[in-house]
């Protein structure tokens, strides 16, 4: 087992299935209502122990399922497992495949993204200049700590790398588009993980994708009669069952997470370029939650 939540906290936003079989399965659980200074997350946070370690849970598309991709309250949710002293993040997406070599069903371990999204905020510093480095926005130490979970658990069909590009929705692809996509050099399409990556990095959280691909987009033709749609539901279920089992897994043993520290736990160093007298207020405030008073905020 890892080391206590006071010093390593995973906190887990669930996407499409992911959330409702993970709060399921949660004991000593209890929930609590976080106001952040970007307003309320998607959901409550749930509060307890996965197998006997302390994990916060998020339901990215809240209760009900009730915001689409583009409405999701991406800094709250967030800045809600910040302060509820999460520092590690694992996420989950239902995608579509870019790739022959992708099955739905299957599991990949996401390390790259290209953001298409156009209407989203994508920063917590409305008020100052601060520029995080995100060349790898998902954490190496989290990354190993996944693909070792899932060695262990031959079964399962894991991808060790994939880049997601990150589509503003809530309609899937048109065809010129998947093509498009494709030749980008991305691997799974989604409407989720931009800007969270991003905003995780900026929060000093570090972060990790489990993408779960559902359908072969429309690049590929269907080979049924009633489009993508119509297979969704079931890779979704078989997809949700494996990311449950990766991440379970994983949870046995957070030693590493808490003994080796991310790039991203350190993101903000050297990242702030406005002077701290010029710092507005709500900035400054986030910073103060960022980075306690004892640590350094340059």
């Amino acid at each position: 087992m890892g080391k206590p939540a006071s010093e390593c906290r995973v906190g887990i936003i669930g996407g499409t299935g992911l959330a409702d079989a993970l709060a399921s399965l949660l004991q000593h659980s209890s929930t609590q209502t976080i106001q952040t200074p970007f307003g309320e997350p998607s959901a409550p946070v749930q509060l307890g122990t996965l197998d006997d370690v302390p994990v916060a849970l998020l339901a990215r598309h809240g209760i009900g399922h009730r915001f689409n991709p583009t409405s999701v309250p991406y800094r709250a949710n967030i800045a809600a497992l910040k302060m509820a002293h999460c520092t590690h993040l694992v996420c989950s997406g239902a995608t579509g495949s870019l790739r022959e070599t992708i099955e739905p069903g299957s599991i990949v371990l996401c390390n790259q993204f290209i953001d298409r999204t156009v209407h989203r905020p994508r920063t917590f510093f409305e008020d100052a200049a601060v520029h995080v480095e995100c060349a790898d926005p998902c954490c190496p130490v989290m990354h190993r700590w996944l693909l070792d979970a899932a060695k262990r658990l031959p079964a399962l069909t894991v991808h060790p790398t994939g880049t997601y590009v990150c589509m503003e929705g809530p309609a899937f692809s048109t065809r010129a588009e998947s093509h498009m996509h494709r030749a980008l050099g991305g691997d799974l399409i989604g409407m989720t993980a931009m800007p969270e990556a991003r905003l995780a990095r900026e929060a000093e959280l570090a972060y990790a994708l489990v993408a779960m691909p559902t359908d072969f987009d429309c690049w590929r033709p269907s080979e049924r009669n009633d489009g993508v749609l119509s297979s969704v539901a079931a890779n979704l279920r078989k997809a949700t069952e494996a990311a449950v089992s990766l991440i379970r897994e994983a949870l046995r043993d957070t030693a590493v997470l808490c003994s080796a520290q991310s790039p991203a736990h350190r993101a903000l160093d050297g990242a702030i370029w406005t002077s701290q007298d010029a710092i507005g207020p709500m900035t400054r405030r986030w910073l103060a939650q960022c980075r306690p008073p004892d640590e350094p905020s340059t």
